[in-house]
């Protein structure tokens, strides 16, 4: 009797820190970053705390719009940060303009084929009103308001809690976007620096 009560003991100390260790990452993710959307390419939840502590640029896509070729800077702007600390996620959403009317294997083959895009991208969702994805309303608490259009961008900061927004018209090579990328690349990580 008491080696089964010993085993149970045991097994539920077991179930416990497992259960601890597989909610560390998100408690250590108290941000905006803390959702999990399927991968563009997987189907696969991921989880955005996978970003945290990076310096976070996301974007909301179309395929069919004229600013679309934004992907083409979207791409140099990650390869040029990606090893400072940035990385550039992208929502593909059909909200405005009906512009993203493909599914995820037909966007996902869009932005390889055109634009090479290495960047993180998710599946379709929505991105504005009262159906907006938990991120992206999150977001748009904090960060000046919802998108208006395709290609809005927000900018978040390394602890996830600092967001600035960008109007579609920015484009990714904008003189005053770089300069924030920039800024809070360096500020934060002089800050983590003892």
């Amino acid at each position: 009797m008491k080696l089964a009560r010993v085993n149970f003991t045991i097994a539920l100390l077991g179930v416990w820190l497992a259960t601890c260790a597989a909610a560390a990452p998100t408690a250590a993710c108290k941000s905006v970053l803390d959702h999990s959307f399927p991968g563009l390419l997987t189907g696969k939840p991921q989880s955005l705390c996978d970003y945290a502590g990076k310096v976070v640029l996301v974007v909301n896509t179309a395929s069919q719009c004229g600013y679309t070729p934004q992907y083409e800077g979207l791409e140099a702007l990650y390869k040029r940060f990606q090893k400072r600390g940035l990385v550039v996620i992208g929502f593909p959403s059909n909200d405005f303009g009906g512009q993203e009317p493909g599914s995820n294997q037909e966007v996902a083959q869009f932005c390889q084929l055109n634009y090479g895009v290495s960047f993180p991208m998710f599946e379709k969702t929505v991105v504005s009103g009262p159906l907006a994805n938990p991120l992206y309303a999150a977001l748009a608490r904090r960060g000046g308001g919802a998108p208006h259009w395709n290609f809005h961008k927000y900018l978040i900061d390394r602890s996830g809690n600092r967001v600035l927004g960008f109007d579609s018209g920015t484009s990714p090579t904008d003189a005053g976007l770089v300069r924030e990328i920039e800024r809070l690349l360096v500020e934060q990580s002089a800050s983590a620096t003892p």
